[in-house]
């Protein structure tokens, strides 16, 4: 018997998660999610699907970030009605982010078409047509109706499929961000059994508020993130005293910092770091806001499953109530209360969407911010190529937002210590319970160099085949 493993999206890039299998007739999606870099580009790759959604027996997600579940929508809207599974917190958190994608994706709609009627109104050529959304909150609302739930180390017979020919996946804590699994699939026909091991996207120990990654199942075959396979982390212990010292030195200048952050876990572990250092006084008491409606609606599913937090949250909760709101802390909701903050002429502290600086109210402050060297651009998880925040990160002297060149004269750093993905070290350690089994690993969700790098320290290491496949490889494993 044979699986038939397709690569569709995070193929030798970092962004749109999917990855197609088959085998006994059965077709199974290993995640749907968006290609985040430059709109025309984002906007063809993410248009194709991995195959015809009639032929598509079932969906497996292995967590929330936009990345593996944002095009889940547009499969919807091109016909899929069978089931997608995953995590009950997942459900939970894809409710509020899912709704959010459409969101944007209707508002560029909209923003691209007046641009184009102000143009011609001016007698600029504008020969581009309307720009319809790529899903609208509609779809987004009926994929939520085809979630299915399941829990952690439960097998579960994907729809399609039977005892004895066809899928089972198993999922596994991750520990990158909350209700994120690795998922075992096993694949079954005449007979016999192949097992393959995804690993979603692998966090780090220590982390705050998530809980630590599991050990790895025994499979035959590993599909496995690569996204710092050439770079190791600053370890997480100090994060806290590098974070204070940047608030202090930027707050003693008199300018505000700019903090953007990934709405789903990185915004939630900032807001319970923060709040640590003000009970320690290790900051000063300086306005903080939270401004991503997003943000707000996912800590509260952060709160309400508090059942998938570290030992360390649950013991800070105990003692201090709610570690996600306290009095210093604003949560902004309107348009206009975010508006108001570019008035403000005191030192605070914003963190808002989107992590890549791509969409969202972070663009608005980084725009009233980046000119200003008093100021400090905070970045807190990784940026992907042709991305604002990797332009921001490499310090380049101008970057365009809102398609307007601004000098960058801003302070710019990180606390990648943050990272929600595990680095090289700790990828091959996650995999290491595995080896004895696998015959063949596939490096996906990587940039290019990341895979080589992570690809020869494998080889070496454990004397294993690895492959680096291109968008649209197909190969037969079994």
């Amino acid at each position: 018997m044979a699986i038939r493993l397709h690569f569709w999206g995070a193929a030798q890039t970092v962004t749109g998660s999917s990855h197609h299998l088959e085998c006994a007739g059965q077709n199974i999606l290993l995640d749907c999610g968006l290609f985040q870099g430059h709109r025309q580009q984002a906007r063809e790759i993410n248009e194709h699907l991995a195959l015809p959604p009639e032929q598509l027996n079932a969906v497996v997600l292995s967590h929330a970030h936009i990345d593996h579940s944002g095009d889940l929508p547009l499969l919807v809207k091109k016909g899929y009605r069978g089931p997608i599974y995953t995590t009950p917190s997942t459900v939970d958190l894809c409710e509020k982010m899912l709704n959010d994608s459409a969101h944007i994706q209707e508002s560029d709609a909209e923003f691209m078409n007046r641009r184009t009627h102000r143009r011609r109104s001016i007698g600029i050529s504008a020969d581009a047509g309307a720009v319809l959304p790529l899903y609208t909150q509609q779809d987004a609302a009926q994929t939520l109706q085809q979630f299915r739930p399941v829990t952690m180390h439960t097998p579960q017979l994907l729809a399609g499929s039977t005892t004895d020919a066809g899928f089972t996946s198993t999922t596994f804590e991750a520990g990158h961000m909350l209700g994120s699994t690795c998922v075992l699939i096993e694949a079954r026909e005449k007979g016999q059994t192949t097992r393959l091991l995804f690993s979603g996207d692998v966090g780090r120990k220590g982390l705050p508020i998530i809980r630590d990654p599991e050990t790895a199942p025994a499979a035959d075959y590993l599909i496995m993130e690569s996204t710092y396979g050439n770079r190791l982390h600053q370890p997480i212990g100090p994060v806290k005293k590098k974070l204070a010292n940047l608030v202090n030195r930027t707050a003693r200048r008199g300018g505000h910092i700019v903090m953007p952050a990934f709405a789903v876990g990185r915004t939630q572990q900032v807001v319970l770091l923060l709040h640590e250092l003000i009970d320690e006084k290790a900051i000063p008491d300086i306005p903080i806001f939270v401004d991503s409606p997003l943000a707000v609606n996912v800590t509260d599913v952060f709160r309400k499953h508090e059942e998938e937090w570290d030992d360390a949250a649950r013991a800070f909760a105990n003692a201090h109530q709610d570690p996600f709101g306290w009095e210093r802390l604003r949560y902004v909701r309107t348009v206009e209360e975010s508006k108001t903050l570019n008035g403000l002429r005191v030192p605070f502290i914003v963190i808002a969407a989107s992590g890549m600086c791509e969409a969202g109210r972070v663009l608005h402050h980084l725009k009233n911010s980046v000119e200003d060297p008093k100021n400090l651009i905070l970045i807190t998880g990784f940026q992907a190529e042709n991305t604002l925040g990797r332009a921001i990160v490499q310090r380049q002297p101008e970057v365009k937002i809102f398609g307007e060149p601004m000098r960058l004269r801003a302070e710019v750093d990180s606390i990648g210590e943050l990272s929600g993905h595990a680095d090289q070290r700790e990828l091959l350690q996650w995999m290491e319970p595995v080896v004895p089994t696998l015959k063949k690993v596939f490096l996906v969700h990587g940039e290019p160099g990341a895979q080589q790098a992570l690809k020869v320290e494998i080889e070496n290491l454990y004397k294993l085949e690895v492959v680096c496949p291109k968008r649209d490889d197909r190969f037969e494993v079994g």
